[in-house]
C-alpha cells in the first residue's frame, strides 16, 4: 500500500514539474510574440509616416558657399588680356598710321620747298614757246637767256666762251648752230638737262671752249629789264657810268626774238629762233645734248 502512494506522489510531482515547464515556455513564447508585434507595429507606424512621441529635429537649410570656380577666374582673366592686346594693336596701328602721314607730310613740302628752290620761281619751267635773249658786251662774252615770259625770270643762263664779236660775224654769213654737250652719268639721271653746270661749245661743227650755266645777276637782271618791252629786234644799250668807271668793255649789245622749244627726250632739247620774214631754216638754233 506504502508502494503505491508513494508511486502515487511521485508521479504527481512529476506532473505538477512538468505543467510549471510547460507554462513557463508558454509565457516565454508570449513574451516573445509580444515584443516582436511591438517591433513590426513600430516598424509599420514608420513606413506610414506616423511616429508616436518622436520629436523630430528641424531642418537646416544647407549651406550655399558661393566660391568662383578656377575656371571662370582663367576665363575672365584671358578675356582682360584680350582687351588690353586689341587696346595695343589699335594705338600702334594709330601711331604708325600718325607716323607714315607725317613721312607723307614732310616729302611733299620738300618736293615743293625744292621746286620754290629751283631757280626761285615757278614761271621758270619753259613751254613750247620761250622768249630768248642774246646779249653781251662789244669785248665781252656771249650770253643767252631763255624766259618763259617777258617779265618772268630766266629758266636758263649761260654764258659762253665766245665773244659777241665772233658770233655776230658767223649770223651775218648765214646760218649758225650753237651745240651745247655735256657728260651723261648715273648721277644726273634726276638732274633737269637745263641745270647742268658746265657745257662743251660747237658752233658750226667748231669747239669754241666751254660753257657755263648762271644764275641771274643784279646786271644781268638789269639788262633784261632793259628790252622787256622788246618782243624782237637787234640793239645797243648805252652803259652805265659805274660800269665805265670800272671797265671798258663798251655798250651792251641784244638780239631778241621769240623761240620754239623742241624736246626730244630727258637728254635732248633744242630752240630755234622763229623769224616771221624767213620761210626757210631758222637763222639761229641751240642744241643741249647730254652724251
Amino acid at each position: 500500500m506504502k508502494t503505491i502512494m508513494a508511486k502515487s506522489s511521485q508521479d504527481l510531482s512529476s506532473k505538477k514539474q512538468f505543467n510549471w515547464t510547460s507554462k513557463v515556455s508558454n509565457e516565454e513564447e508570449v513574451a516573445e510574440e509580444a515584443t516582436s508585434l511591438k517591433t513590426s507595429s513600430n516598424t509599420n507606424n514608420t513606413k506610414d509616416g506616423k511616429t508616436d512621441n518622436i520629436k523630430l529635429a528641424p531642418l537646416k537649410p544647407p549651406e550655399v558657399s558661393i566660391t568662383k570656380s578656377p575656371s571662370l577666374n582663367t576665363i575672365h582673366e584671358d578675356k582682360t588680356e584680350d582687351n588690353k592686346l586689341i587696346q595695343e594693336s589699335e594705338t600702334a596701328a594709330s601711331t604708325s598710321a600718325s607716323t607714315r602721314r607725317k613721312a607723307v607730310v614732310a616729302k611733299l613740302k620738300s618736293v615743293l620747298t625744292s621746286l620754290g628752290k629751283n631757280r626761285g620761281n615757278f614761271q621758270q619751267g619753259l613751254g613750247t614757246k620761250v622768249v630768248g635773249t642774246l646779249f653781251g658786251h662789244k669785248h665781252g662774252h656771249v650770253h643767252f637767256a631763255f624766259q618763259k615770259d617777258p617779265n618772268s625770270q630766266p629758266a636758263f643762263l649761260v654764258e659762253l666762251a665766245t665773244p659777241i664779236s665772233g658770233l655776230v660775224n658767223e649770223m651775218s654769213s648765214g646760218l649758225v648752230r650753237i651745240a651745247l654737250e655735256c657728260d651723261k652719268t648715273d648721277e644726273k639721271k634726276s638732274t633737269k638737262l637745263i641745270d647742268e653746270p658746265l657745257w662743251r661749245t660747237y658752233c658750226n661743227g667748231k669747239k669754241c671752249g666751254f660753257a657755263t650755266t648762271r644764275e641771274c645777276g643784279p646786271k644781268e637782271l638789269q639788262i633784261l629789264k632793259a628790252v622787256e618791252p622788246i618782243s624782237m629786234g637787234v640793239g645797243v644799250l648805252p652803259r652805265n657810268e659805274e660800269e665805265s668807271d670800272e671797265c671798258d668793255s663798251g655798250d651792251v649789245m641784244y638780239m631778241r626774238a621769240k623761240f620754239e622749244r623742241v624736246v626730244g627726250s630727258r637728254d635732248s632739247e633744242a630752240f630755234y629762233m622763229m623769224n616771221p620774214d624767213c620761210d626757210g631754216a631758222a637763222e639761229l638754233s641751240i642744241y643741249l645734248l647730254r652724251v
